[in-house]
């Protein structure tokens, strides 16, 4: 299977355990990967025979910034199950979701989130 990678996809959302998370907010960052079968458009070289981007980008954009859940792990199902009901043609989705500036003292890491989910 075959597979696109959108990665670097940022927004400001409200989405954590403290209830400063929700009520501040903070940034977080997506990577996507979608298994798709990308034989047709690799030789039609036509738009409409393969996964348009764009709306994946907003859709994610869009729940980062409109949910509010206590958990990451949440905020990623959300996006993984949006995706694989949003867009027609993706069989497998993969979603990393990163929180850069974790309120956490003494640590300066990032926090990261990877799940994956099939269309049953």
């Amino acid at each position: 299977m075959d597979c696109i990678h959108l990665t670097g996809i940022r927004g400001y959302g409200y989405t954590g355990f403290l209830p400063e998370e929700q009520t501040l907010g903070q940034w977080f960052e997506v990577d996507v990967k979608l298994w798709v079968d990308l034989s047709k458009p690799a030789k039609t070289d036509n738009i409409e025979d393969t996964i348009d981007y764009r709306q994946i980008i907003s859709l994610v954009q869009n729940l980062l910034k409109t949910s509010k859940f206590a958990l990451v792990e949440r905020l990623a199902g959300a996006i993984a199950d949006g995706i694989l009901e949003d867009q027609e043609g993706i069989n497998q989705v993969q979603v990393i979701l990163s929180k850069p500036a974790a309120p956490i003292p003494d640590f300066s890491g990032k926090i990261s989130i990877e799940l994956t989910k099939s269309k049953v």
